[in-house]
C-alpha cells in the first residue's frame, strides 16, 4: 500500500506544455543524450494515441507551433531528461531556429505504430553512434536507455516480491473508500505540493484571461457574466478552468500541475475545486485536502481507462474527481462523492477525446461545469436512484469498470478512425 506522498509524487507532477509532445520530446533527450554530440538523424515511433493527442497542439518555445514533430526536433538542440515532463524549459529563439532546419533537411521521421496507450521510441543518429530511449506505460516513464545497442539505463520490472507496483496499477485494485482515505495523511510538506499546483496552475489561467490564446473560451464565459461574475460560482469554475486550457493547448511557455499523467486533467481535477473553497471562504488546509479528494478520485477513474484512451479523460475522469473534491470541500461524504461522479459519469462519459488542441478548452470548461452541478445534485441527497447505463448504484466500483469497459471495448477503434481523418486532410 502506498502513502498519499507517494500518490502525489507519481501522480501529480508539474508539466511544460501538452504531455503527448512532452513525451516524444522526453524521449528524443534521453536518445541523444547517449550521443558524443548533436543527432543529425533521428527517428521516432509513437503509439496512435500520442500520435493522435500530439498532432495539432501547441508546443511551448516554439511560437505557436503544433505537433510532436517539433517537439521531436527541438528536444534535439536543448531538451534535457533530467527535467521530465519540463523537458524543453530551456529552449532559445536559438534552439527554435535549428530544430526547423532539422525538421526542413528531411532528418526527422515520426510515425505511429498503430497501437494504443503510452509509448514512444526514439532513435538519435550521428554518424556511426546511435542513442536510443523508450517511454511507455505513462508519459515520464522512460523505462529503457541505450548507446549503441548497449543498455545505459533500465527501469526495474515491477515483478517478484517486495517489487515497487505503480501507484495507479494498486488504485485499480482498490475500493473507493480506501483510496480517498489516504486524503486524510497530507502532511505539511504535502499540503505545500498540493498548493503549489493550485498556485501553478492559476498562473497560467490568469495569463489565459490577459491575452489573446487559443480560444479565448475563459475569457468569454467571463465576459458573458459580466456585471454577476463574482457572483455566478458556476461562471468562475468554468471561466478559471477553461482559460487555463486555452494558454496550455496555445502551448504557452508555463508549467501546468498535471493529474494521473496529463495536464489538462490538472487543471480540471483542481481549479474547479479551489474556486469553490475560496468562494465559501475554507482554509488552506480544507482547501488542499479536497484538491488531493479529487486527485484520489481522478485516479480511480483514470486507472481504469488507462493513461491514454478514446475517452476524454480531462473531462470524464477528471471532471468525475473534481465533482468529488467539490463535494469534499463542502463537507459532504463518500457516499455523495461517489453519486456526484455517477451523475458525471452518466452525464459525458461518451465524450470523444479527438487529440490535443483549442478546443480542449471546450471540454475542460464543460468537464468543470458539469463536475460543479453535479456536485450541487449530490449533496442535496439527490442522484441517480436506480441503475442506468453505465452507472451501477449497487457498488460505485462496477460504474467505473463498466465506463472503463466502454472507453476500451465500446470505442476501440476511435483512435484508428481519427488518426485516419486527421491524416487524410
Amino acid at each position: 500500500m502506498f502513502t498519499i506522498t507517494e500518490f502525489l509524487q507519481q501522480e501529480v507532477k508539474p508539466a511544460l506544455g501538452c504531455t503527448e509532445p512532452g513525451a516524444v520530446a522526453l524521449a528524443v533527450a534521453k536518445a541523444c543524450e547517449q550521443l558524443p554530440g548533436t543527432a543529425e538523424k533521428l527517428d521516432v515511433v509513437v503509439s496512435d494515441s500520442i500520435y493522435k493527442n500530439g498532432i495539432a497542439v501547441g508546443v511551448p518555445g516554439t511560437n505557436g507551433l503544433r505537433g510532436n514533430e517539433i517537439a521531436a526536433a527541438l528536444a534535439v538542440f536543448c531538451g534535457k531528461s533530467a527535467y521530465g515532463l519540463e523537458v524543453l524549459k530551456d529552449a532559445s529563439p536559438e534552439d527554435l531556429k535549428a530544430a526547423k532546419d532539422f525538421m526542413a533537411a528531411g532528418h526527422l521521421s515520426l510515425k505511429a505504430n498503430g497501437k494504443p496507450g503510452v509509448f514512444v521510441q526514439a532513435v538519435a543518429t550521428r554518424g556511426a553512434d546511435t542513442g536510443e530511449a523508450i517511454i511507455e506505460g505513462s508519459h515520464g516513464n522512460i523505462v529503457k536507455a541505450l548507446q549503441n545497442g548497449k543498455v545505459t539505463f533500465e527501469a526495474a520490472a515491477a515483478t517478484g516480491a517486495g517489487a515497487s507496483v505503480p501507484v495507479a496499477a494498486q488504485v485499480s485494485t482498490m475500493n473507493f473508500d480506501d483510496v480517498m482515505a489516504l486524503a486524510d495523511q497530507l502532511s505539511p510538506a504535502d499540503e505545500d505540493y498540493v498548493m503549489n499546483g493550485v498556485e501553478m496552475n492559476l498562473k497560467i489561467s490568469n495569463y489565459g484571461f490577459e491575452n489573446q490564446v487559443g480560444l479565448g473560451l475563459g475569457r468569454a464565459v467571463k465576459n458573458a457574466a459580466g456585471a454577476r461574475y463574482d457572483e455566478d460560482l458556476a461562471a468562475q469554475v468554468k471561466a478559471i478552468s477553461a482559460a487555463a486550457s486555452d494558454a496550455r493547448m496555445a502551448g504557452v511557455s508555463l508549467p501546468v500541475m498535471s493529474s494521473a499523467g496529463s495536464g489538462n486533467h490538472g487543471i480540471t481535477a483542481i481549479l474547479p475545486v479551489y474556486v469553490v473553497g475560496k468562494y465559501y471562504g475554507k482554509s488552506r488546509s480544507e482547501i488542499a485536502r479536497a484538491i488531493a479528494y479529487s486527485h484520489l478520485a481522478t485516479s480511480f477513474i483514470k486507472s481504469r481507462m488507462g493513461r491514454l484512451s478514446p475517452v476524454c479523460g480531462c473531462a470524464v475522469a477528471a471532471g468525475a474527481g473534481a465533482a468529488a473534491g467539490i463535494v469534499n470541500i463542502m463537507g459532504g461524504t463518500n457516499q455523495q462523492a461517489q453519486k456526484a461522479m455517477e451523475l458525471l459519469l452518466g452525464n459525458i462519459i461518451g465524450m470523444v477525446c479527438d487529440g490535443a488542441k483549442e478546443s480542449c478548452a471546450l471540454k475542460v470548461g464543460t468537464g468543470a461545469t458539469e463536475a460543479f452541478y453535479a456536485a450541487q445534485i449530490a449533496l442535496s441527497g439527490g442522484g441517480m436512484a436506480v441503475s442506468q447505463g453505465v452507472v451501477d448504484i449497487s457498488d460505485f466500483r462496477k460504474t467505473a469498470d463498466n465506463a472503463a469497459r466502454l472507453n476500451r471495448e465500446g470505442m476501440k477503434d476511435a483512435d484508428h478512425t481519427l488518426i485516419d481523418i486527421i491524416s487524410h486532410r
